[in-house]
């Protein structure tokens, strides 16, 4: 791996990235469902949006950091839940709790992600919150909760987008098998079960936040406030579920205005860039999820190359609250965005385009 010191873009880390890993962990990060529509809507729907630019304020001093939770935190950036992240380092989420930890943003561990809820909390003094994918009963559920707090998980997350395995046909044309799927039918029928009922049985009895993962609609954003979740969390599962889907950024506005303030909104879905983050931010979002780009820095240079992403995507931030003549993030306001037709053909990588500079050799095998 090379040293991460030497990357002064994002673009050299997904290179690197690429370099780095072989054909299959590869099509994994950067694929999505079937046809990729929604992968693509990701980031067309990011790429529609333009800036609108207050100058001659005085901004001299620009602060990016934010509150996850009511905890200060460096950056409004989240470590997304990501399946499988030992593909891209061989410790796995261990590995993205040390990042998280040495720069100072939270992370959301995933139930199928190695090595685990335990090992993972061990790993670091993260701020962290615990994603679950339904595979047992109301009792296996509650044990999950009850783990999850005792080990200093600050929330608990039902992903809600995932009752039935989408057909990944990246994966499948690879014949790249994914070992935190389960080969049967026992668990997924829990997941296709969950319901409004789930929902209201755990804002019951448990003493966490409860934030949905999955949030498409407004409707199910209303529906999720009078259950009494904390965290609407607006996200397409980076277009890996639903084909066809609208965009993450372009959900958004709908989902904080049916929310209307009553529980924090978050995002992920194709934010590959500071400029993303300040985009959601300035719509209204307190929280945006990376996962992609999270695994790409642990592909380019492990737990450093991760630190670095995290440091270049504050640079990013920064420069952009200054032009847009701010000096934090909470003076950003609706008005600081516009809508605007996209110029480039969106894709997982398109926020990228001189990636072919840095490196245009196949990914190993």
């Amino acid at each position: 791996m090379e040293h991460a010191s030497s990357f002064l873009t994002l673009q050299e880390i997904v290179a690197a990235a690429r370099r780095n890993l072989a054909p299959g962990p590869w099509a994994y990060v950067i694929g999505g469902t079937e046809t990729e529509t929604t992968v693509r809507r990701n980031r067309q729907a990011l790429d529609a949006i333009a800036f609108r630019p207050r100058v001659l304020n005085d901004v001299s001093s620009v602060d990016a950091r934010a509150r996850f939770l009511g905890v200060p935190v460096r950056l409004p950036v989240m470590l997304a839940p990501v399946g499988g992240m030992e593909s891209f380092a061989p410790d796995g989420a261990a590995a993205a709790a040390r990042a998280a930890a040495r720069f100072g943003v939270p992370q959301m561990l995933s139930s199928v992600c190695q090595p685990g809820l335990e090992a993972t909390a061990a790993a670091a003094d993260t701020v962290r919150a615990f994603q679950l994918y339904v595979r047992g009963d109301d009792a296996w559920v509650d044990d999950w909760v009850a783990r999850a707090r005792a080990h200093g998980y600050r929330a608990f997350c039902l992903t809600v987008d995932s009752a039935f395995y989408s057909r990944r046909e990246r994966d499948i044309a690879g014949r790249f098998a994914k070992p935190w799927r389960p080969t049967d039918n026992t668990g997924v029928a829990y997941q296709a079960a969950l319901s409004w009922r789930t929902v209201a049985r755990l804002k019951r009895s448990c003493d966490l936040p409860l934030v949905l993962k999955g949030i498409a609609t407004a409707e199910d954003a209303a529906l999720a406030v009078e259950h009494g979740v904390d965290v609407i969390y607006v996200s397409n599962h980076g277009g890996r579920q639903l084909d066809h889907g609208l965009g993450s950024a372009a959900v958004l506005p709908e989902v904080l205005d049916a929310v209307r303030g009553r529980a924090e909104v978050w995002v992920d879905g194709g934010f590959m860039r500071g400029a993303d983050v300040v985009k959601a931010i300035a719509l209204g979002a307190t929280t945006v999820g990376i996962g992609r780009l999270a695994c790409l820095g642990l592909a380019a240079a492990g737990v450093d190359g991760l630190v670095r992403v995290l440091e270049l995507l504050e640079e990013e931030i920064r420069i952009c609250l200054g032009l847009l003549g701010v000096t934090s993030l909470t003076a950003l306001t609706p008005r600081h965005v516009t809508a605007a037709p996209p110029v480039s053909e969106p894709g997982a990588l398109s926020a990228f385009p001189l990636l072919d500079l840095y490196d245009t050799a196949p990914p190993r095998g």
